[in-house]
């Protein structure tokens, strides 16, 4: 089995609660910001797309909360806090 695949099936495991509002969102008007395109690729959660007029957006539905794109695009991009308490990621480890 692949790293990838290893990968994939453990994240598989977590459970994802959301909450009535998305706890990440790029700031209005910062969609082609070239700050947020590191993150369709370093997101672990995959949360962030590119579509074909090269604008980013996030699904938060899977989002570890690690943090990795707040710290690679900046609060000037992103409007980042954690979910309210008891809503995001639950880890389960099997």
């Amino acid at each position: 089995m692949s790293d990838q695949s290893v990968l994939k099936t453990k994240l598989g495991l977590n459970v994802f609660k959301p909450a009535k509002e998305p706890h990440i969102k790029v700031r209005p008007g910062m969609e082609k910001d070239p700050r947020l395109k590191p993150s369709v690729k370093i997101c672990p959660g995959g949360c962030y797309s590119e579509n074909e007029k090269g604008e980013v957006s996030i699904n938060v539905d899977g989002c570890l909360e690690c943090g990795t794109c707040r710290v690679e695009c900046g609060t000037a991009v992103l409007d980042w806090n954690y979910p309210v308490g008891g809503f995001g990621i639950q880890f389960r480890f099997g």
